[in-house]
Order: C-alpha cells, then structure tokens, then sequence
C-alpha cells in the first residue's frame, strides 16, 4: 500500500498549491465583501447607483463570489467605499505577533433582536446565519476574523464594539479585550433606554 502524501508537499506533476490557496482568500474576502454590504442594506444595484457606476452590480457580485480578484487599489477604493479598513476584508484582526484571545464572540440572538440602535449590525448576524443555514434562533458563535468587521459596524475598534456589545447585553462570551476609550459612551439599545 502506497503511502498518501503530505498535504503541505508539492504534487507529483511539479505544481503547486498557490492557485487553490489564492482561490480560497478571494472567497473569504468575497464573503466579508457581501456580509459588509448586506449590513450596510445595500443591493448591488445599490452599490453601483450609489458609487455612480464606479463598481457595476456584476463586477461586485463576482468578487463577492470570489470570480474575480481585486487588485489592492481596488480592494483599498471598495473598503473606503463601504467606510471599513481594508483589514476588515482581509481579515485580519489585530498587528501581527499581537496575543489573540481565540474565544469566539457568542451572542444571543433573541437579546439582539431587542435592540433597536443594533440594526446594522442584526443584518451582519443575519448574512452569517443564512451563509452557515444555521436557523437554531437562540445564540450563534462567531469566528474571530468576524469580530472586527462586527465591532466596526457597533460603531468603533475591537475594545469599543465588545464594550457596546456588553452594554447591549447581547454578549453571551467573548475575548477579554482593553477597555474601551475613556470617552466611549454606549449607545442606547431600546427606544425605551434613551433619555427623556
């Protein structure tokens, strides 16, 4: 019996990885680019009225499928077009060699749909359940490369989104992140919380 070869080796005909390994990111960035515009309630009619034909419905469908690739002018204009870092697309979630807490961010759906200021981010949340057909309602875990673009839609960076998330009360568990900025004031979540 012959023995399989490693994944990580180069297969016998001299190619490589490279072209499945490219593939794949184009579909994760592909994947953060529709979960931002479904966030954002935009169509990709939308986007292209809005960016006054700068980015054609079809062109953004086909990076979001992973069809096409961006270059990286491309993907820093589609980023600032949709108001996130290009980190977010990437996904990356922090400097490199910087300690990650690889908890998942676990939020509670129901405590969610109670919040009125989280509407943004409750579309986000929506896309990842339907992307995953994960319909159980109750809670949903979240990877920790979605905690970035999450925390950009409650309105800042990682230790101001978990602090809005908390104050929500929609955090079932989460990473220990710093706190947040001195002058970070939570946003009211219900229209019953807002002052008179």
């Amino acid at each position: 019996m012959a023995a399989s070869p490693s994944p990580d080796a180069a297969p016998a005909d001299g190619s490589d990885h490279d072209g499945a390994t490219e593939d794949a990111f184009a579909l994760r960035v592909g994947q953060r680019l529709r979960a931002i515009r479904q966030a954002q309630a935009l169509s990709l009619s939308d986007v292209e009225e809005r960016s006054g034909g700068r980015w054609s419905a079809s062109a953004v469908g086909a990076y979001e499928r992973g069809f096409r690739n961006l270059s990286l002018p491309r993907l820093k204009a589609l980023a600032d077009f949709y108001r996130v870092p290009v980190s977010v697309l990437m996904g990356e979630t922090g400097p490199a060699g910087e300690p990650r807490d690889r908890r998942k961010l676990v939020l509670d759906l129901d405590a969610l749909r109670g919040v009125d200021a989280a509407e943004p981010v409750q579309r986000f949340v929506q896309s990842i359940i339907e992307a995953r057909g994960d319909f159980n309602g109750r809670v949903l875990s979240l990877r920790h490369d979605d905690l970035k673009a999450l925390c950009v839609l409650c309105g800042g960076d990682i230790p101001t989104g978990v602090a809005q998330l908390r104050a929500w009360g929609v955090l079932v568990d989460g990473p220990e992140v710093a706190e947040p900025p001195p002058d970070f004031r939570a946003r009211p979540g219900r229209a019953t919380d807002r002052p008179a």
